[in-house]
């Protein structure tokens, strides 16, 4: 159960003399293989060892071993790695880390391995492992970069002919558009030129009734003049008395 929980890091460090740090890290404690090519060491850090360092530097268990594993599973710029001696073959591996705009050092001994031979071919067997890994990683990537390169290209031509097809279809929409529209346009000239050849009609039409009217009623009037002259006339000589009836009066008068 324990072996599931596990994450593995390799980190080759860069000092004088280069070596390689295997990192086994579990929950609560951490396990590290180290060798130069030549010889080998091994820190196994116990549940107890970490708890207790954890607690000098007032920090929980988890956060001891994150922080472990981020600077022993890549070299960190800006911090200070060592690999000394610590008499009778063993060594000691240090690592600097700001806290709080404070450098801080962690230290922890390494042994020399029982099987010096064993310790780098398990070391070397990971390293193998996970080239292998990351080849295979490496081909799936580019695989797959490659099919969704390939897809991206058909997808732009698509895009392209797309485009091409979106534009002769505008061009023969406004193509229809513009006939409609001109034609359109030619019957309402038509309208209006009829509905103005209307109105002069109606207009001329209209002058030519006024003008009737006025002669009409020109003659009218004149008719009524000569009938009125006439009356005129006819009034006057009713006003004078006929002379002859005086002259036989005056006869009758005599006898």
């Amino acid at each position: 159960m324990e072996s599931t929980m596990a994450r593995h890091t390799c980190l080759k460090l860069e000092i004088p003399e280069p070596i390689f740090i295997k990192g086994t890290w579990f929950p609560f404690h951490f396990n590290l293989s180290i060798t130069d090519g030549l010889n080998s060491w091994f820190c196994n850090a116990t549940e107890e060892e970490v708890r207790g360092r954890a607690a000098q530097w007032d920090q929980p268990v988890s956060t001891y071993i994150e922080l472990a594993e981020k600077h022993l599973g890549f070299q960190i710029p800006g911090s200070v790695y060592k690999f000394t001696d610590a008499g009778e073959g063993n060594k000691r591996l240090s690592w600097t880390f700001e806290k709080e705009g404070t450098k801080l050092e962690w230290r922890w001994k390494c042994q020399p391995s029982p099987d010096t031979k064993k310790t780098t071919t398990l070391i070397l067997d990971f390293l193998m492992d996970a080239n292998i890994r990351l080849s295979e990683e490496v081909v799936r990537k580019t695989q797959s970069f490659e099919r969704l390169k390939g897809e991206a290209e058909k997808c732009l031509a698509q895009s392209e002919k797309f485009n091409s097809q979106k534009m002769e279809f505008e061009a023969a929409v406004y193509a229809k558009f513009l006939g409609v529209l001109n034609s359109k346009k030619r019957k309402l000239r038509e309208l209006r030129d009829q509905l103005s050849k209307k109105e002069i009609s109606g207009e001329s039409a209209q002058e030519e009734e006024d003008s009737d009217k006025t002669e009409s009623f020109d003659r009218g009037s004149d008719d009524e003049k000569s009938v009125e002259k006439p009356r005129e006339k006819l009034a006057g000589t009713s006003k004078d008395p006929p002379p002859r009836r005086g002259y036989v009066r005056k006869k009758i008068t005599h006898k």
